[in-house]
């Protein structure tokens, strides 16, 4: 029988953490990915902005959000600090710098000044070589990065795994969440594409440095699923499951990839998807994966 919500429920629902949405404006002009003449990213090419993302926050019980780059430039990343000066909901931002280049060192120094610098995130999955991150990065600006200690958010889809396992063996104290589950083919879980990527990011969680987001998996998803809750709950099942298997709540966090989720349904349809697959969790790991991860691993500050 449904129950109206406690005050626990309220109270652990006002602390839920998006680990993972973006905002943009386009007009701003670096981000080369934003083309209106390709017809399923059209929609996108308006500006998003906090305005627009508070309201469906506050209805749906998120505190916080991690804010997340959208473009390859330091222009964005003081944008998205900006932002976060103005914004208390944002608890943190993911940047951009040029990991191959030195000159990173003295961007980073800069941008850790801002108590709200998480980390960074280079776009991996656009770049033209699937090994990029196992030999184009600077050896000190990856030593400034764990010096700081800041954050890697790795965008990477299934072939980069294997690259970024045997980077991440070299470096043991630098802090890695993969984006997105790194793309898996969800709705396919009898494919030999699903196997690989199955194999290769259980072989990735053993390593106790790397976190996982349950995110951007409906964009992910068959159109069969665009706008059905109940059947992206089915396509992800198999996903999550595998999910929480090799990395456990206390790795899982939880975020909804904003406003790229508008392409197929909308916030309210992922956290009802979301909740029918972590409520399945005992409370405490329900509550990791809703904000207990994030908020550990980007060291949040409680709102």
């Amino acid at each position: 029988m449904d129950r109206s919500p406690d005050d626990d429920d309220l109270k652990r629902m006002a602390t839920r953490i998006d680990s993972h949405q973006h905002f943009w404006r386009p007009a701003r002009g670096d981000y080369t990915w934003l083309r209106a003449d390709v017809p399923a990213l059209a929609p996108l090419v308006r500006d998003f902005m906090p305005e627009d993302l508070m309201p469906l926050m506050k209805a749906h019980g998120v505190g916080q959000t991690v804010l997340v780059q959208a473009a390859d430039s330091e222009a964005e990343t003081d944008f998205m600090l900006e932002l976060a000066t103005a914004h208390e909901a944002i608890g943190g931002v993911v940047g951009w710098v040029d990991l191959s280049s030195r000159d990173a060192v003295a961007s980073l120094e800069r941008m850790a000044r801002h108590p709200k610098f998480k980390g960074v995130r280079p776009m991996l999955q656009d770049l033209p070589e699937d090994d990029w991150i196992g030999r184009a990065p600077h050896p000190e600006v990856l030593q400034v990065l764990v010096r700081l200690g800041l954050r890697f958010d790795a965008l990477v889809k299934p072939q980069h795994l294997r690259p970024l396992m045997n980077f991440l063996r070299d470096w043991p104290q630098l802090q890695v969440v993969v984006d997105h589950a790194a793309k898996p083919p969800v709705g396919a879980p009898d494919s030999e594409a699903f196997a690989r990527w199955r194999e290769e990011i259980a072989e990735l969680a053993v390593l106790p440095q790397v976190h996982c987001k349950f995110s951007g998996l409906w964009t992910e998803a068959p159109s069969s699923t665009h706008r059905d809750i109940d059947a992206v709950v089915r396509a992800v099942l198999p996903v999550w499951d595998l999910l929480l298997q090799c990395f456990g709540p206390g790795r899982l966090m939880w975020g909804s990839d904003w406003p790229v989720l508008t392409l197929v349904g909308d916030y309210a349809g992922w956290v009802a998807a979301s909740e029918a697959l972590i409520g399945s969790l005992p409370a405490h790991a329900q509550e990791h994966v809703w904000h207990g991860t994030a908020q550990r691993f980007y060291d949040l500050q409680p709102v």
